[in-house]
């Protein structure tokens, strides 16, 4: 089992992130019993994870679930985090140009020389 310590500088969404990033799993077997008949057994199991990370790891999708939205199509694209302001981008756009977010130029475009032009 991993655990996340928090940091004092973690807020809500930092935390709220983390866990639909990794996943929670969530299990409880509730069973009562009078004298050694058993009345009532309960099992649950729940999940709270990300689209991607259900995805990635199997698990079933609600009924219903719209697989041709816009949405569905990021699951294909791999994401990083920029080394200066920790904000996610497309891992080819952020190692190749830079972060459009705080202005980070990738190490591989100042070597070739490059001008910094962030959209």
């Amino acid at each position: 089992m991993v655990t996340a310590t928090p940091t004092r500088g973690d807020t809500l969404a930092d935390v709220l992130e983390r866990v639909l990033d990794k996943g929670v799993v969530i299990t409880a077997d509730i069973t009562v019993f009078v004298g050694d008949v058993e009345l009532l057994g309960i099992k649950i199991r729940a999940a709270i994870a990300s689209f991607e990370t259900a995805a990635k790891y199997g698990l079933e999708f609600p009924a219903g679930t719209n697989f041709s939205a816009p949405g569905w199509k990021e699951l294909g694209k791999e994401f990083s985090y920029c080394p200066s302001c920790g904000n996610k981008s497309d891992k080819n756009i952020l190692f190749g140009a830079g972060c459009s977010h705080c202005g980070w130029i990738s190490p591989l475009k100042s070597k070739l020389g490059e001008k910094q032009v962030i959209a």
